[in-house]
């Protein structure tokens, strides 16, 4: 398993938002397209992410996202890898971070893709059971 790179699994295209794009159009695109999380990138540089886990703490902290951008709420300290990062690598992030998407980035051309818990779930659901010893 730790053969398997990122690249393989993650998904791709990444939707993407300005930081100037109000939060109700984000929260529409992540319903519309069936997603967890966008990048925010501002001229090409990758500078944040929005999840549906901000969205829960907007309203749990009883915050009115009218008239907010998507800078007001995005995580900006983005933790990324590459797409020839092992999916161990990636896998050991998420459960130290709890995070449930984690970027995939490129020297030359930005964000490429997100590789998600789904997607390692998934993978992880083709592979033979474990060998009882």
């Amino acid at each position: 398993m730790t053969d398997i790179f990122v690249g393989r699994l993650m998904s791709s295209p990444v939707e993407s938002v300005h930081p100037d794009t109000p939060v109700q159009a984000a929260a529409t695109t992540l319903l519309d397209r069936d997603i967890g999380s966008v990048v925010v990138v501002e001229d090409g540089e990758l500078r944040g992410i929005l999840t549906t886990t901000d969205f829960v703490q907007i309203t749990a902290d009883g915050d009115s996202a009218a008239g907010s951008t998507v800078s007001d709420y995005m995580t900006t300290d983005v933790v990324t890898v590459t797409a020839n990062a092992t999916i161990m690598t990636v896998a050991d992030i998420m459960v130290e971070h709890g995070f449930h998407h984690v970027p995939v980035v490129d020297d030359e051309t930005g964000v490429i893709g997100m590789v998600t818990t789904a997607d390692l779930t998934a993978y992880l659901s083709h592979l033979d059971s474990p060998q009882l010893v």
